[in-house]
């Protein structure tokens, strides 16, 4: 790795461990655009690359939101467990499609689910209300872990704004939700993409050391900023990404 591309990388890593630990995210979304258009990597590299930096942010976040809104246990294992399951078999398909449709696939998801979180966060969503059956929930990490496998993001920006919409959770609530799922499925994925020899561990290690230094402080603004300004920049932050890619 060129000097000067090290030194870029700890303080974007730094930046992308914050806005992962507010949003919940592992900083993924923001990290794979950046590492395409900014250090020429094609789609399946960059998508394994950003899991290296995204594993550790996402353990210490999933730590930190457990602290303050814990999820039972069993709910936990049963997310993970679908998830990191389907993650294993998405992922795998993903390190080896071709990386022009893998990017085109890419832009095309967080187009929609941009568009789609925009316009939800238009809509009173009244939590406290009764939602779907609990018991319903592990369902979910079949949509967040098949989304992490493919596209190496995703899980909690799936599986949040399913948990606020069809189960009434609080926006926090609903964020370590999608830790618990997303943590164990991010794992999972590095492991496979790694085996297909699509990760620059040069990039990715400055990038998860930078992440580390920040993350904790992103969770703690996340629990003192309103929820309706949380959705709201949640679904502005998938719009400037969904954009980037698709001009791309």
């Amino acid at each position: 790795m060129h000097p000067a591309e090290l030194l870029f990388a700890f303080p974007l890593g730094a930046a992308l461990g914050f806005f992962g630990g507010l949003f919940g995210i592992g900083g993924g979304v923001i990290a794979i655009p950046l590492l395409v258009l900014g250090f020429g990597m094609d789609q399946a590299l960059a998508q394994g690359t950003a899991l290296v930096m995204m594993v550790p942010n996402l353990l210490i976040g999933w730590w930190r939101y457990q602290q303050r809104h814990p999820v039972p246990w069993p709910r936990v294992l049963a997310l993970a467990g679908v998830a990191a399951a389907t993650t294993a078999v998405s992922a795998h398909f993903a390190a080896r499609l071709d990386p022009v449709l893998l990017r085109a696939l890419f832009a095309l998801f967080m187009a929609l689910l941009s568009l789609s979180l925009l316009w939800r966060s238009r809509a009173a969503e009244r939590v406290g209300q009764a939602g779907r059956g609990e018991a319903l929930i592990p369902l979910v990490g079949m949509v967040g872990g098949g989304s992490m496998g493919l596209l190496g993001v995703g899980g909690g920006l799936v599986a949040t704004p399913l948990f606020v919409r069809l189960f009434r959770q609080r926006q926090t609530v609903a964020q370590s939700l999608a830790l618990a799922l997303v943590t164990p499925s991010s794992v999972v994925a590095l492991v496979s993409y790694a085996q297909a020899q699509r990760v620059d561990w040069s990039v990715g290690l400055p990038l998860a050391v930078g992440g580390l230094l920040t993350v904790s402080a992103g969770v703690a603004l996340a629990h003192r900023l309103p929820e309706a300004r949380m959705r709201r920049l949640f679904a502005l932050l998938l719009m400037a990404t969904a954009l980037a890619m698709l001009l791309r």
